[in-house]
């Protein structure tokens, strides 16, 4: 996939059998997760706010400039969710070292809600663990992967 290409990678799996997500108290262990923006998400459905979990369901998410909000996501609790492969990803310590590594990285970043924003912090945590085989992902190819394979939590 060229920096640019904006597919999901085919050999990506999806679901985890391991991990049970547990939505009364908010823990979706290996997982990406989604809420609605206000009057944004009205006009444009699959536009949203992302976070990643770490291997225990800690959600992470980019919440502003300098600032990573740790289970206390910037619009609210998580709509829909997609729980990914972590034993691809060699395991929970590798899925974890990743999610820390972007952490870390985009504590130091400015926000721009275009080009620098919550779906660029998971595509970094993606890229760190090489998620499905690829060190590619960007903002688009995550956003496609979550607007068409997440579940809505009901």
């Amino acid at each position: 996939m060229e920096s640019g290409d904006s597919e999901v990678p085919p050999n990506v799996e999806m679901l985890h059998p391991g991990g049970q997500i547990n939505q009364r108290t908010h823990r979706y262990p290996h997982c990406v997760v989604w809420t609605p923006l206000p009057i944004i998400t009205w006009l444009f459905p699959l536009i949203g706010h992302v976070g990643i979990t770490n291997s225990k369901g800690v959600i992470y998410d980019f919440a502003g400039p300098y600032y990573i909000s740790e289970d206390n996501m910037a619009f609210g609790w998580p709509t829909r969710y997609l729980q990914l492969d972590m034993e691809s990803v060699g395991g929970a310590e590798n899925w974890d070292r990743a999610v820390h590594e972007a952490n870390t990285e985009f504590k130091g970043r400015m926000h721009n809600i275009c080009c620098n924003n919550c779906y660029c912090h998971v595509a970094l945590a993606l890229n760190e663990m090489g998620y499905g085989g690829s060190t590619t992902w960007n903002m688009y190819s995550f956003g496609l992967m979550m607007a068409f394979r997440s579940k809505f939590l009901g």
